[in-house]
């Protein structure tokens, strides 16, 4: 590492070593009152450009313009990205990765994560208009595990754009958060519309071909700037809705059998080897509305002062249903003391690949787990006033602040677990990464059947009351101070305080009552569904697919009238957390301009200060003991760190010619490990047999900020209109990575085969630690116009990432690449991409890794313009149907598949 520093050091004198004995411009630097001082890398230009051709064009200029690594991407028109989400426009930047999931819980239809050159999404810093926001996520296992840093884009629809700039080297001026690079999402500006009222908008219904359902879709945009140019204010409102079904196969994790069990003893080769602890036929289905808007105020009163203020605010209502139909391995072989598999087994990789069990009366060989969440949902909004100040002809003063609040929400689970399979035998065959072959043996999986003889009540469980709450206020101002001449141009300064919170305050663990009127069988739901005909026919495999099921209204009756939820005494006191993070930074950076290059040399000085408060086990003879849960006597602990952060940086841009651009960069960044990382709720999945260990996830209040030291160098050819051909290549050492590791602990745990007052059991924690690691890659990127109205790109990034405790690295995919065309005129226009990933780590879950395999996917858009003020498209998401899949620590052990379908977005556009 010391190394590594020296290297750094040595760059940033090398780029202002260069920048010293070369002739300086001519021309004295203009004074900021006259308007030709630079602006902010974020600054909108005032010229409207349309169309493709126009947004590719703008693109790579503002590219080609700016003074660090950057890629920029252009809205098309007013209220139009290329995509229908801003994270599928940014899966098309060299060097950047999606993903449609921001933990383990599986990939959904739509695109939510951006993380950027073989990272994690937590090291990619998320912006709007240069500033943080609290977010939320709508689903429960995000709420209460270890994700929390990154912002979840479906929040964000892609109406709200007018560019998206991704940084992807440093600055000293930029807020700090993105240990490598940072997407700062523009929104548009009052002043840069035509003067007058202008309207736009579009009218559309989207279809999912899975649940086979249209749903409407509306978003208007209006405007007013008075006649002077000194005024503005810009409305929008949008209101999308639509259907999600996402058919799946899962196995949640593995155990092994113990060396020295009765099974290991009778069957030697199986001692220390692996087999699946469910394995189940899941349907997921939901009903998402996303509605919000923004209002903005823009006031010039002179040419030397600039006021805004602006608001927004983004709804997700996100009820959903899961239900998951399970072939109980865990139950089956309890770790080497259960039943052993019939002859012919086979064993591939240490892992019990092929099994059968003949049937048993005395054993249960499944479980199902229907679970229905009414009002869920997510939010995030935020309010910010800012201004400019042209003080005289040398100093230009900008100030920010604001504050921002996000929330996810899971109110209430219903949730009823049905023992299943009783008695039936079962088995499962495996053939690596897909669909596996199982079944419950003489299990008539289309009907519950007789109560307490086929089908009967295992737990209830489920937290209720949770409502994540994650704000940050901020302030900032900044200073560009205009030299008279030579090589330094202008000197940039500024200071920023902001608070950050993060808290989960209450967790209620429902349970069932107390006087057992849950398991009467007279009380259990009457009538019953079925899954949809054609699931799981995607997926391949023979396993289940007729599967009954009780309604959400049925269970949310079923659970208001026969579970505990009481807050007090089914508080879960492991589940909560709080969270607050005080940063102060001061910065300082040098700009520099000759004849053919300009470079910038900066230092920012960061303060960090945590208190993070969790809730722990406690002696009840502690005189701070909290005696009300059920779960046993806690009390509060405070945990409060404190780190100083020096974050140089520097950046160097030489125009070899009129056409080529060499790019040098070197920098320490800095991001601060996810806030439930830090104080992350404990969540618990209790062992299946009496004698075995559970698991779960936890965090870690010690954790420090990951430091990264990162060198770029970028080659850039722009070898004609509309065109790029790029060349680079990137290096980060990262300090303090945060990685997973295994803890054992023990927790009171309270369920069917630990009934009430409950034991102590052991459990193995996924936790967070530091350690370090490495990425080193290259990007390739091209951009190619075929006459007048064709158009060609692609890119292709590698990474390869390195951890020191032998880790994959969270989040890294070695290859991604892609490619598209579009073809625009006067009236048409086309456009298709293809989009891959290879696999990446995406973390521990359930005590074992959890891959998510190679990935691709397919779109396209039509458009056509009926007049200069209206026009239809078509846009098609998911185009060949992609199945998403992951395994465990080898491909012989697979973890799930999904498919969610195609999508399809059909919208009448206006303007005015």
């Amino acid at each position: 590492m010391q190394l590594r520093k020296k290297v750094l050091s040595i760059s940033i004198v090398a780029a202002l070593g260069i920048a010293g004995p070369a002739t300086a411009q001519d021309a004295t630097t203009t004074a900021p009152a006259a308007q030709t001082a630079p602006d902010d890398a974020t600054t909108l230009d005032t010229v409207v450009v349309k169309g493709i051709r126009g947004a590719v064009q703008q693109s790579l200029e503002s590219k080609r313009e700016e003074n660090s690594r950057v890629e920029v991407i252009t809205s098309e028109d007013i209220g139009k990205m290329p995509d229908k989400n801003v994270a599928d426009s940014l899966s098309r930047v060299p060097g950047v990765n999606i993903s449609a999931a921001s933990a383990n819980e599986g990939a959904f239809d739509e695109n939510d994560r951006v993380s950027m050159r073989g990272t994690s999404p937590s090291f990619t810093q998320t912006l709007i208009d240069g500033h943080n926001i609290g977010s939320g996520d709508w689903f429960v296992l995000n709420q209460t595990g270890t994700v929390g840093r990154s912002v979840s884009y479906s929040l964000l629809p892609s109406e709200l754009v007018d560019k998206v700039v991704v940084h992807k080297s440093s600055e000293a001026r930029l807020v700090e958060g993105g240990a490598v690079g940072s997407v700062d999402i523009v929104t548009r500006n009052p002043l840069n519309f035509d003067t007058g009222f202008s309207i736009f908008g579009s009218v559309g219904a989207v279809y999912a071909d899975l649940p086979d359902k249209w749903d409407p879709q509306v978003s208007v945009l209006g405007n007013y700037k008075n006649a002077d140019g000194s005024f503005g204010i810009t409305v929008q409102a949008f209101s999308e809705e639509r259907h999600l079904r996402r058919d799946g196969q899962e196995i949640l994790g593995y155990e092994q059998i113990a060396p020295g069990s009765a099974i290991a003893t009778s069957n030697p080769d199986l001692a220390g080897v692996f087999y699946p602890s469910l394995m189940g036929s899941a349907l997921f289905e939901q009903e998402r509305k996303r509605t919000g808007g923004m209002v903005s105020v823009q006031w010039k009163p002179t040419d030397a002062l600039e006021l805004e203020a602006n608001y927004f605010r983004s709804d997700m209502k996100a009820d959903n249903y899961n239900r998951n139909y399970m072939l109980w391995g865990a139950r089956i072989l309890g770790q080497g003391n259960g039943q052993a598999p019939d002859a012919g087994y086979v064993v591939r990789d240490n892992t019990l690949v092929q099994a059968n069990f003949s049937a048993d009366p005395t054993r249960q060989y499944g479980i199902y787990d229907q679970i229905s969440r009414p009002g869920a949902k997510s939010n995030t909004e935020f309010f910010s006033v800012e201004g400019k100040w042209d003080v005289n002809e040398k100093l230009r003063l900008s100030g920010q602040a604001g504050t921002s609040e996000g929330h996810g929400e899971t109110p209430t689970q219903d949730v009823a677990e049905w023992d299943v399979g009783k008695g039936t035998g079962a088995g499962w065959s495996m053939h690596g990464v897909g669909a596996a072959d199982w079944n419950l043996g003489t299990a008539d999986t289309g009907q519950p059947g007789t109560p307490n003889v086929d089908y009967g009540l295992d737990w209830i469980f489920g937290f209720q009351d949770i409502d994540v709450e994650d704000t940050e206020k901020w302030g900032q101002i900044d200073a560009e101070y205009f030299t008279s001449g030579g090589v330094l141009e202008s000197i940039d300064f500024g200071v920023r305080t902001a608070r950050h919170e993060r808290n989960l305050d209450q967790v209620t663990a429902q349970g069932p009552s107390a006087d057992g009127s849950a398991f009467d069988p007279a009380n259990w739901p009457q009538g019953f569904h079925n899954y949809p005909g054609d699931f799981g026919s995607g997926l391949g495999g023979h396993f289940p697919r007729n599967i009954w099921y009780f309604t959400e209204d049925q269970l949310a009756a079923f659970n208001a009238a026969h579970t505990n939820r009481d807050p007090v005494s089914r508080f879960y006191f492991p589940g909560a957390y709080g969270l607050e993070e005080r940063s102060n930074a001061a910065y300082v950076q040098l700009n520099f301009a000759g004849e053919r290059w300009n470079a910038n040399l900066g230092m920012r000085y960061v303060e960090t200060r945590e208190d993070v408060t969790n809730f722990v086990n406690a002696d009840a003879s502690d005189p701070d003991a909290v005696l009300t849960s059920a779960f046993g006597p806690f009390k509060t602990l405070r945990t409060e760190n404190t780190y100083k952060d020096w974050l140089p940086s520097a950046n160097f841009k030489w125009n070899m010619s009129d056409d080529v651009v060499l790019r040098l960069a070197a920098s320490q960044t800095m991001t601060r490990p996810d806030f439930s990382a830090l104080a992350g709720a404990v969540s618990l999945l209790p062992p299946a047999t009496v004698d075995g260990v559970g698991s779960g996830t936890g965090g870690n209040p010690n954790l420090r900020p990951i430091l990264s030291t990162n060198l770029d160098a970028t080659l850039e050819w722009y070898y004609a209109p509309r065109a790029l051909l790029s060349v680079g290549v990137f290096s980060m050492d990262i300090d303090d990575y945060v990685s997973l590791s295994h803890v054992r602990q023990q927790f009171l745990t309270i369920d069917a085969l630990h009934p009430a007052p409950g034991v102590m059991v052991d459990y193995d924690l996924t936790v967070p630690v530091n350690t370090h690691a490495e990425v080193n890659g290259v990007e390739v990127a091209w951009e190619q116009p075929i006459g007048e109205n064709f158009g060609v790109f692609a890119n292709y990034t590698y990474a390869n990432g390195d951890t020191d405790d032998g880790q994959p690295m969270l989040g890294t995919s070695e290859n991604t690449y892609n490619v598209g065309g579009y073809f625009e005129n006067d009236m048409f226009n086309a456009r298709v991409s293809y989009t891959y990933r290879s696999k990446f780590f995406s973390g521990l879950d359930r005590a074992s890794a959890f891959w998510q395999d190679e990935v691709d996917s397919l779109s396209a858009s039509l458009g056509y313009k009926i007049s200069d003020n209206f026009s239809v498209t078509l846009d098609a998401l998911n185009l060949n149907n992609p199945k998403t899949k992951y395994f465990a620590e080898s491909e012989d052990r697979p973890r799930s598949i999904y498919e969610n379908g195609r999508q399809y977005y059909l919208n009448f556009r206006f303007k005015y």
